[in-house]
């Protein structure tokens, strides 16, 4: 592992009894940048996030945070990291300010004036006098983003924090974590919002059935990793499917997720989508759609068609 990494994992494996949730999972974050870690869901990107901050233990591999080992001997390393893992947490009969300093006598030592700093970085000045039981989920997701703050952390690990934000609330988001990365902090984000992550990672990080499918610069991916999507009749998919691979080469077409839409998704030059409709018309298959691009959704789909969609295992303490 690399001193210029913020965090690395190298064979990082983690059951829930006879689930698979990690199997072998290697990622490298450099430093410096947002980190869009991406999967569906069951893929394992909660599990990872529970086993960086200590919540729970790997069965195997091991993990670096900030250029140095992390394990279970290594917990005051997390000062330097702030997280923000699945729903936030707060006393509803305190003020938001309240909930951050009670939080902050906890912790490392924090500047008083942090809090009011943080409170407006977020855009909750006016409510900081509020009581939590009065905010609303995106007021608590921000909150919960100054309080994963509050120690000037180097690393920052971010599970769905635009979870409950409306539409000004996801681009100030966005806005306020490219800030953090520019400052020089690693921002490691986890959601599902892949237009948003699109506009807003240096690099990404896929994963699918607890293992890494792909990891690179964004706009490395997005230039090489060409797709094709094509809608044909569900009855026609298989013969689809054959000529596709002969024409792109084999294992570049699979079978996109859908329920009544028959989509399948071929690794194949945006620009030569026409042949795609060709070769399918000359077989006597007709598209009655074709997409070509290479938007993250179509290689999120692509990378992870068939997956299936199971939630996280409650989290049990470590």
């Amino acid at each position: 592992m690399s001193s210029t990494l913020a965090l690395a994992t190298q064979g990082l494996a983690k059951r829930f009894g006879p689930q698979v949730a990690l199997d072998g999972l290697d990622l490298s974050v450099p430093s410096g940048v947002v980190y869009g870690f991406l999967g569906p869901n069951g893929a394992g990107k909660t599990t990872t996030m529970r086993i960086l901050t200590g919540l729970i233990h790997a069965d195997a591999g091991s993990v670096e945070l900030l250029g140095a080992p992390f394990g279970r001997g290594h917990r005051r390393r997390l000062f330097e990291v702030g997280s923000l893992i699945e729903a936030p947490s707060f006393y509803p009969f305190l003020t938001g300010r309240e909930n951050l300093r009670a939080l902050a006598a906890t912790g490392a030592p924090t500047p008083g004036r942090r809090v009011d700093e943080l409170l407006e970085i977020v855009g909750l000045t006016d409510r900081a006098r509020t009581k939590v039981s009065g905010y609303s989920l995106g007021m608590k997701q921000r909150l919960g983003i100054a309080a994963a703050l509050l120690s000037d952390p180097r690393l920052l690990l971010l599970d769905e924090p635009a979870n409950g934000l409306d539409p000004a609330g996801i681009v100030g988001m966005r806005d306020t974590l490219r800030a953090l990365a520019a400052s020089g902090k690693t921002v490691f984000v986890s959601s599902h919002i892949l237009g948003e992550v699109q506009q807003m990672a240096d690099v990404i990080g896929i994963v699918a059935r607890g293992r890494l499918v792909r990891e690179g610069s964004i706009a490395t991916l997005l230039g090489t990793e060409g797709a094709v999507r094509v809608r044909v009749e569900p009855d026609q998919v298989v013969a689809a499917t054959g000529l596709l691979e002969r024409l792109a080469g084999e294992g570049s077409v699979t079978r996109l997720p859908g329920e009544e839409m028959a989509w399948i998704g071929v690794r194949h030059d945006p620009n030569r989508a026409a042949e795609v409709n060709r070769v399918l018309a000359e077989a006597g298959i007709y598209a009655s759609r074709i997409e070509a691009g290479s938007d993250l959704e179509s290689i999120f789909l692509e990378l992870t068609a068939g997956e299936p969609a199971v939630s996280p295992p409650p989290m049990t303490p470590a």
